[in-house]
């Protein structure tokens, strides 16, 4: 495995320098090409899904954390930070992250976004657009934009289209170079794909939801990063749903490795501890 690994990783692991158990650090290799990437934009691969039934082990290490009480990290400077859901997530299941930032200094604002099944241009739209404008006006300032999944997805996106309002993106196992999860996840994607296309009709494209479409939201993912907006993308080779190898940047001062389950990463006290470490640099 050592040689897998980019030159300039990190990883955090759970207390006592111990690992998720199980198959986390092999089973995902043997289902990619040799060189580690995805054969296809799209694809179904073999992922240890049951790894994520560890994420209400993830929670139980948060409750314990002093990071959740807030000790041991960099204190907000009341900032505001945008949430924005994973796929099939709604607001509320990022309520433990929204609390600990309101906690330790920030002004954390909800997304808009009741359930992320839905055309992510029209998500970006119809809701986190107008949250990114409301932080900002209450706070007067830049806004942070922290996303789970596809909600990191759009928060890259959102910020490619308005960088004067976005300070940095904090993306949480989220696909940024293509797409390549378990294949019931994908299974899943495409039958939302299909009831958005018979919902919206007209209102989106035909390739809506694939690699392939031409609307402002794969259009802005295609273009290169700003570079006025510090990002981040955490990521775990534990990962269920997700191949891992999709949720890095390739640059070893952007990606952080970390032990966790795809459900649980924003559990995970490991990530709450770089988000605030991140949210703080400058």
């Amino acid at each position: 495995m050592g040689g897998n690994r980019d030159a300039g990783s990190r990883k955090l692991g759970f207390p006592g320098n111990t690992t998720l158990p199980w198959a986390c650090h092999g089973i995902i290799y043997k289902y990619m090409k040799r060189d580690g990437r995805p054969r296809e934009e799209y694809e179904s691969v073999g992922l240890p899904i049951w790894n994520e039934l560890l994420a209400g082990v993830e929670l139980a290490f948060l409750w314990m954390s002093p990071v959740f009480m807030g000790y041991g990290i960099p204190h907000g400077d009341g900032s505001g930070v945008v949430l924005v859901p994973a796929f099939l997530g709604t607001d509320f299941t990022l309520s433990h992250f929204r609390g600990w930032l309101n906690r330790i200094g920030y002004r954390c604002y909800y997304s808009g976004i009741t359930v992320n099944a839905e055309c992510p241009n029209l998500l970006i739209r119809q809701h986190l657009s107008a949250a990114i404008a409301e932080a900002r006006e209450s706070t007067k300032g830049k806004v942070h934009v922290i996303g789970h999944s596809l909600g990191g997805t759009m928060a890259r996106a959102v910020a490619a289209q308005m960088p004067d309002r976005v300070a940095s993106v904090i993306t949480i196992a989220s696909p940024i170079r293509r797409i390549a999860g378990h294949a019931a996840v994908m299974r899943i994607a495409d039958r939302v794909r299909r009831k958005i296309l018979k919902r919206q009709g007209a209102n989106v494209l035909p390739a809506c939801y694939t690699a392939n479409c031409t609307c402002s939201f794969i259009e802005s993912l295609r273009e290169t990063f700003p570079k006025t907006v510090r990002q981040t993308a955490i990521y775990s080779k534990c990962d269920g749903m997700l191949d891992w190898r999709v949720c890095r940047t390739g640059d070893s001062d952007v990606d952080i490795e970390v032990s966790s389950t795809h459900l649980g990463s924003v559990l995970s006290p490991l990530v709450y501890k770089i988000v605030a470490e991140r949210l703080a640099w400058h």
